[in-house]
């Protein structure tokens, strides 16, 4: 069985929204966790071993859960927080909370990346904590947090497909719905070349941003 170019197109827009949003929030998340990780360490400018590790442990714990996984276990937050556990909205929830934990790591290592000695001319300067961070540590790595951020929403795409093996929509509902469950090939391949398209066209865009900020 053949499906409809309205029925793909449909798909790719409730893909291109579940990333879109999780994508946004999941950042907010991911950057906020991922400067606590770096600044609070030891030896850094708000070294604070208390909420360290808090904060590590519970970025470790989301990190090691399976996306599908964690999809099912969080069914009773997800129906809790829209009201569902079904369908695209409803996908958004476990999707920020995997993405977010997963970004906060990426943040950190592009933080850590930053030259030692730029931290120390800011103080030299007189430069606040959140100064450091903003005027100095975030501007430093802002074309690896690009590239994080790149990484970030790949994962994401790969993540909403796996979302349709429980009714979340999108291309991988599609897929499994209408290409695996009905034997339908085609769907399966056109599917998956949209996907293809999609990650390359991403990961497309932010090699061109990365390398833009690097020669500004």
């Amino acid at each position: 069985m053949e499906v409809s170019k309205e029925l793909i197109l449909n798909a790719l827009w409730e893909t291109l929204y579940m990333v879109s949003i999780s994508l946004f929030f999941g950042s907010i998340i991911g950057i906020f966790l991922g400067i606590l990780l770096v600044v609070t360490r030891k030896g850094h400018i708000y070294e604070n071993r208390f909420i360290f590790s808090i904060v590590n442990p519970i970025v470790n714990i989301f990190r090691s859960i399976p996306f599908i996984i964690l999809l099912v276990a969080i069914i009773p937050f997800t129906r809790l927080m829209v009201g569902t556990s079904i369908g695209t909205t409803a996908a958004i929830v476990p999707l920020v909370l995997h993405i977010g934990p997963y970004i906060s790591r990426l943040v950190e290592n592009s933080l850590l990346e930053v030259d030692a000695g730029i931290i120390e001319a800011a103080k030299a300067m007189g430069a606040t904590p959140l100064q450091i961070i903003f005027r100095f540590l975030m501007p430093e790595a802002f074309a690896s947090l690009i590239l994080s951020i790149t990484t970030a929403t790949i994962g994401l795409v790969g993540a909403t497909a796996m979302a349709g093996a429980i009714g979340g929509g999108g291309l991988g509902d599609v897929a499994i719905t209408y290409g695996y469950q009905r034997f339908s090939t085609i769907t399966i391949f056109v599917t998956v070349v949209i996907l293809v398209i999609v990650v390359q066209g991403v990961q497309s865009l932010g090699n061109i941003f990365e390398r833009k900020i690097r020669r500004v």
